[in-house]
């Protein structure tokens, strides 16, 4: 045993026929770390790995045993190192590190004995972390997003990407390339996973970490739609995290082509905010119930969280199906939104009940119309219509089918009635004009008469009158005329 201890302390302090091979390992914090070392020996060579000022890290004695250094052993009793091939045949003495940590970095050194010449392998473990300063931001405030690599390297670029994409800060035109540290006003935008790129001379190496941004977390960015149904209930969300109370909490509503808080209005009557004894108070959600086509617009959601005003905007968008009359006595249904920006397509499914309540949906077509015979009110059921956008399901409205034929028939019905009483109503004020007439004609014909008859008995009457004026004139001339 005395003498395997003298070799092994042989081999740490001889260096004469030493050959040292410098290379870079990176590694992520709190990960594992493989430092590789081909060694090329039998399993009973002595081997020992040594950092650079910190002694022994492992080692192991020609007879197989194996040594760890105090600085390595856990409190538990487990071995953060090891050598998990040195057993073997087959030249692989590489040192595995559990837990990487940053003071773990540095110089390490692989000597072993190969033949009677003693081999020595040097390398640096470089351990990158990504940090973020402060660690859980508030929205609005400014955070430091940091890259470490320990130890540092000389001539190393860094590049940062974020949710496996580059990142582009909102100061430069072009992603990150030289910069170990990130400075940007948190927000929705910076939440999720930081990856740093580190290249060496000979190596690369990453590491990653994720972002929590507090403020508000439902909806995570503006510009989010509800659909909800007219007649159905919708509920707005705006959930701010868990640990946040915010103050003087508020509900508007833009009004169209506004973008000012001047701008908005007062929000339905129908609405309903969270009260605190149902709700936490940090669940600031309202709730719209009974829906109407005017409900459709943009909403936004407001509170002061630690002295910053955070805010959120949505838009409501409102479905409805609308009913018209179609040739072949069928029915003309459609399916309409406030905002059908987002849709990608339309499906109609019919749903029927059985007797024992089971519900039995069936697809029909795809499209934004679909006609419904009028044979269909003896079936009964429901249509559905389905809208679909890229990210799948949108919402859905649903109409009965006997009472949209129901509406349509009882507007033809109307119309019908309508066209029969103006019909009706039109050829009565001809017959009155036409008695008018008639009376009319009537009147004047008989006036006529009058006039005629009265004109016949004047002039009857002068003629008599005409008559006598004549008749003693005669007598007299006759009497003279006997006189003579």
């Amino acid at each position: 045993m005395l003498v395997e201890y003298l070799v092994s302390a042989l081999m740490m302090f001889s260096m004469s026929d030493a050959q040292l091979e410098l290379q870079e390992v990176f590694a992520e914090s709190n990960s594992q770390a493989l430092l590789p070392c081909d060694c090329n020996t039998s399993s009973s060579a002595p081997i020992i790995w040594t950092k650079d000022k910190q002694g022994t890290v492992w080692r192991q004695e020609r007879s197989g045993l194996q040594f760890w250094g105090s600085r390595w052993l856990q409190r538990s009793g487990q071995q953060r190192v090891g050598c998990p091939r040195c057993q073997l045949v087959g030249g692989d003495c590489g040192l595995r590190i559990s837990g990487v940590r940053e003071q773990d970095g540095g110089l390490y050194t692989c000597k072993f004995q190969s033949g009677r010449r003693l081999v020595t392998r040097s390398l640096v473990l470089r351990v990158i972390k990504v940090s973020f300063s402060p660690a859980v931001p508030v929205a609005g405030v400014h955070v430091s997003i940091n890259c470490t690599v320990t130890p540092e390297p000389q001539g190393a670029t860094v590049q940062w990407r974020l949710n496996n994409g580059p990142f582009v800060p909102s100061s430069a035109p072009c992603p990150l390339t030289s910069r170990w540290n990130v400075e940007e006003k948190a927000s929705a935008r910076l939440a999720g996973y930081w990856t740093c790129v580190v290249a060496g001379r000979s190596a690369r190496g990453r590491a990653s970490a994720a972002l929590t941004v507090r403020g508000i977390v439902r909806p995570s960015q503006d510009g989010a739609k509800v659909y909800a149904a007219v007649g159905s209930a919708a509920t707005l969300p705006c959930v701010f995290s868990r640990d946040l109370n915010p103050a003087q909490p508020a509900w508007y509503k833009l009004k169209p082509g506004s973008v000012w808080k001047a701008a908005f209005q007062s929000l339905p009557s129908s609405s309903s905010s969270s009260s605190p004894a149902s709700q936490p108070a940090w669940d600031q959600s309202v709730h719209l119930q009974e829906l109407v086509l005017e409900d459709a617009g943009t909403y936004r959601c407001a509170g002061i969280v630690e002295g910053n005003s955070l805010s959120r905007q949505m838009q409501l968008v409102v479905a409805k199906i609308d009913c018209s009359a179609a040739p072949k006595k069928t029915i003309a249904l459609t399916c309409q939104l406030t905002d059908a920006s987002e849709v990608t397509r339309y499906q109609w499914v019919r749903v029927t009940y059985d007797l024992s309540g089971m519900r039995e949906v069936e697809p029909i077509q795809q499209g934004r119309s679909l006609r419904v015979s009028e044979m269909s009110r003896e079936d009964g059921g429901e249509w559905v219509c389905r809208f679909y956008g890229a990210r799948g399901l949108l919402g859905n409205v649903t109409q009965s089918v006997t009472s949209q034929l129901d509406h349509v028939s009882g507007s033809a019905g109307v119309a019908y009635t309508a066209a029969v009483v103006l019909g009706v109503t039109a050829l009565l004020f001809l017959l009155i004009l036409i008695l008018a007439q008639t009376y009319k004609n009537h009147r004047r014909r008989k006036r006529n008469f009058q006039f005629i008859t009265l004109e016949t008995i004047l002039h009857a009457k002068f003629n008599e009158q005409e008559a006598r004026e004549q008749s003693p004139a005669k007598k007299g001339k006759g009497a003279s005329n006997l006189s003579h």
